[in-house]
């Protein structure tokens, strides 16, 4: 139930790993141009960008701190000048800084905050003229269980989440009437790095008996590309463990 996205240009933030780099790949293998971005990986993201020119796609791996304005004007003018205009947008750049509640600081919290949230913002806003002038788009947001429940990474994380799905909601109302979606997904314990650093051992409290995986998380992604009446959602990934 893959789309066809052929002709259309995708760019995936913190897009060198992880479920960044699955979505990646999956977009690549439905037929979109890819820009991978990373802030320090660039070997991953160059593996990446390597393996979707492999099937006969444009691909690049873009280096950005998306936290950054400038730095994000930057990329889409690279994006734009290397690729096209971008017509998908994955905002999936994000840290975990795993802390406790007397542990975490004001430079954690206003990092997190900065990394998870407001660089969807400034992605989002730097991509909108284009989609807007072609009545066509689609924003993905990557959320998490933790918008919603307690997580084991800290509140400052949580709180990240919680206002990227936010952003998400206040997007699609705004945009539906420019034939541009706005969705999110939420996963819950996918095996990443960020899950092996400490932040689950096991995954025997998940009914579904295992971890999700990173392309089970980029199918969610490709089913709301794919589908121009869904927007303002966001979908859960959690193995059962949480409902909404």
């Amino acid at each position: 139930m893959s789309p066809n996205l052929s002709g259309r240009v995708a760019l995936v933030t913190g897009g060198s790993r992880g479920i960044g780099a699955a979505i990646a790949l999956a977009l690549g293998a439905a037929g979109a141009a890819v820009a991978v971005n990373y802030r320090q990986r660039a070997e991953e993201a160059l593996s990446v960008a390597a393996a979707i020119t492999a099937i006969g796609l444009k691909s690049i791996a873009v280096a950005a701190d998306v936290s950054d304005v400038a730095a994000v004007a930057k990329m889409l003018a690279t994006v734009t000048e290397q690729v096209g205009p971008i017509d998908i947008l994955v905002n999936n750049a994000g840290i975990a800084l795993i802390r406790g509640l007397d542990d975490l600081t004001e430079r954690d919290f206003d990092q997190t905050i900065a990394v998870n949230l407001k660089s969807a913002f400034l992605c989002t806003q730097a991509a909108l003229p284009h989609m807007r002038a072609q009545a066509w788009g689609r924003i993905v947001n990557i959320s998490s269980g933790a918008a919603r429940g307690a997580g084991g990474v800290g509140l400052h994380y949580n709180a990240s989440k919680a206002g990227l799905e936010g952003l998400t909601r206040g997007y699609a109302a705004r945009l539906v009437q420019h034939g541009i979606t706005v969705n999110a997904v939420a996963p819950s314990l996918i095996e990443t790095d960020m899950l092996r650093s400490g932040l689950a051992t096991s995954p025997s409290r998940i009914p579904l008996g295992r971890f999700g995986t990173p392309d089970e998380v980029a199918q969610v992604v490709l089913m709301l590309i794919g589908n121009a009446y869904m927007t303002g959602q966001t979908v859960a990934l959690s193995g059962g463990l949480s409902f909404n």
